[in-house]
């Protein structure tokens, strides 16, 4: 069926007579089914993430102590109890790429560019549903892949998330560097493959299949972040498959890419005239893109759940699409600031430090306009505005430290100690996660056919969550300008660092708190999907077009004709001159409401 077929027919709508259970909830080509695929999918994915974190706090926090848990979970790899060195790395690297790949990219883009963007431009599904549900069971496969390495017989791979060669590129380096290693590589290569297969499905549908009247500058501002998102994943996606696909002809068909003068146990191998830092160039240009391919979708749902709930305006919308727009471009010529220790030039270091300090300018424009939109707002303060809030708080704060760590003379002092991590996880660690609980908490009536999640239940999980997300990560700046060295499995061979063990054994705490917080979500998600109250068909007064659809889903999402749009998405507390609202009773003016008599349409 086409996107604007059968406008005023209703055969093909209410029921799909054919649809059995395989091709509802399945092989399903509905881009609302298949966003619950990513949802869920995902979440399960972070649990695991999260639980490997744990485990390897522990270790951190009480080195070699003998723990019964870790005997249960990681069986041979914990003999007595006592955590092995390999698989510290491992946990290290596969907790990594499950929470910035499998979580914050596709868990994150793949469910919120999936229910919104035909949503919220008035079309009736994606514009290739087909490609749609391949792009998921590639992800699927791709996670599937990524949990079988987890048992292989030498272990997963272990390098790091960053899987630099020469550990990476040499099978017999160490156990992580055998077949779980050559498992993360197809798994990876797979996982783009689908990454950008969603990532086209988004493009040409925000281009295309806009409804009338629905102007590129009419878009919510959530659409305008999965656009530019799908944009950069499409650019930046590709270098990270060449990487992969390098490493793998080096591992298995004795090619040197990346090899060159390797020693192992004195003897000489044969590899010659590679280069790890070309690796570290292919893996950066992926990777720093990536970190705004995961933020981006936050900071877009942010948006659009902060304007809701705040009742008025989102400030500076056409601002806001410019510093998208910025970041986009500059997130493509800053990767060398992750590399300023890999002996690049010093001249070469000077140029990235200018790109990266630009970058900090959209980034504030945003961070400013969320501020301001705030302002002399009527607060509605819900699980979603909290969290809303809660990202413009860590995306502050963990940007701050982003300025001193795109310096390259003061990068050098802190490279690869705990003061990286805290920065990375404040600014897109924690930022993303809390954009991606507002837009369940916010969305999942629209998900779950107008159920509503607990209140209170949301309003715990957020409160010690946030709590415990700056109890880990702000110690960490403090450890790490100490000197503590990342991916370390223990410090007890350096004395100057054993003033700080209560300090990791603060942060472990508060981690694993934070950790059993995120059972109060799960427990609040699962109910209410079954047993939530059903609330209003638009429980929040938003103004988008998916609060115009019925709440049960139904194929092409509206029964009838696609509404057409008239203004911005933001007229919220809008008035005459003489202070009524538009809408006589009522402070939003939902898109697809006419212009009224002496309305102005706002120059934004």
């Amino acid at each position: 069926m086409s996107a604007t077929g059968h406008e005023n027919g209703h055969e093909d709508h209410g029921h799909h007579h054919k649809e059995t259970f395989v091709t509802k909830y399945i092989f399903s080509q509905d881009h609302k089914m298949i966003s619950k695929q990513y949802l869920i999918t995902g979440l399960i994915m972070g649990f695991i993430g999260i639980a490997m974190s744990l485990l390897f706090r522990m270790q951190l926090a009480w080195p070699g102590e003998s723990f019964g848990i870790f005997e249960t979970v990681l069986g041979k790899w914990a003999p007595d109890g006592v955590m092995d060195a390999d698989i510290y790395l491992a946990l290290v690297t596969i907790h990594g790429t499950l929470m910035v790949f499998f979580v914050l990219t596709q868990g994150l883009s793949g469910t919120f560019s999936n229910l919104l963007i035909p949503l919220q431009i008035g079309a009736r599904d994606m514009a290739s549903g087909f490609m749609n549900m391949v792009s998921y069971w590639m992800f699927f496969v791709s996670s599937v892949i990524m949990i079988i390495s987890l048992f292989v017989e030498a272990g997963p791979a272990a390098a790091g998330w960053t899987i630099y060669p020469p550990l990476s590129a040499l099978p017999m380096a160490q156990p992580g560097s055998g077949m779980g290693m050559t498992l993360w590589l197809v798994s990876m290569a797979i996982f783009i493959a689908s990454s950008l297969l969603g990532s086209l499905n988004y493009v040409v549908t925000v281009l295309n299949l806009r409804t009338k009247g629905m102007s590129m500058t009419r878009l919510p501002l959530t659409i305008w972040t999965f656009f530019v998102t799908a944009i950069i994943g499409i650019i930046s996606f590709p270098v990270l498959l060449s990487a992969a696909l390098l490493l793998i002809m080096d591992r298995s068909f004795g090619t040197s890419f990346f090899l060159s003068d390797i020693f192992i146990q004195g003897e000489v191998l044969h590899y010659q005239g590679g280069s790890p830092v070309l690796y570290e160039h292919l893996f950066w240009f992926l990777g720093h893109p990536e970190v705004y391919i995961v933020l981006l979708p936050a900071l877009g749902i942010t948006s659009e759940v902060m304007s809701t709930n705040a009742r008025k305006p989102i400030f500076g919308y056409r601002a806001m699409i410019a510093s998208v727009l910025a970041i986009a471009f500059l997130s493509t010529i800053v990767w060398g600031h992750h590399m300023f220790v890999s002996g690049m030039n010093p001249f070469l270091g000077s140029v990235f430090t200018f790109t990266t300090l630009l970058i900090a300018i959209p980034s504030a424009v945003k961070a400013f306009n969320y501020i301001t939109t705030l302002w002399k707002g009527n607060l509605q303060l819900n699980p979603a505005m909290l969290f809303s809030i809660g990202l413009v708080s860590t995306f502050i704060t963990g940007g701050l430290t982003g300025i001193i760590l795109g310096d390259s003379t003061l990068d050098i002092n802190v490279h690869d100690t705990y003061f990286v991590v805290a920065h990375f996880h404040l600014v897109m660690g924690i930022s993303a996660l809390y954009g991606m609980f507002a837009g369940i908490y916010h969305w999942f009536p629209k998900m779950f056919q107008g159920r509503m999640m607990n209140k209170n239940l949301g309003y715990v999980h957020f409160w010690i969550t946030a709590v415990c997300a700056y109890g880990v990560f702000f110690p960490m700046h403090f450890v790490g300008m100490a000197g503590v060295p990342r991916r370390y499995y223990e410090n007890t061979a350096f004395p100057m660092f054993d003033e700080l063990t209560n300090v990791q054994v603060l942060m472990t705490v508060f981690a694993i708190i934070a950790g059993l917080a995120q059972l109060i979500f799960v427990y609040n998600f699962i109910t209410s999907i079954f047993y939530g109250k059903k609330g209003p068909v638009n429980p929040w007064g938003s103004n988008t077009l998916e609060w115009t659809t019925p709440q049960e889903h139904i194929h092409g999402n509206w029964p009838g004709e696609i509404p057409h749009v008239y203004r911005w998405a933001y007229d919220y507390s809008k008035t005459y001159e003489n202070g009524e609202y538009i809408i006589a009773g009522q402070d939003f003016v939902p898109q697809n409401v006419p212009l009224q008599e002496n309305e102005e349409e706002l120059n934004h």
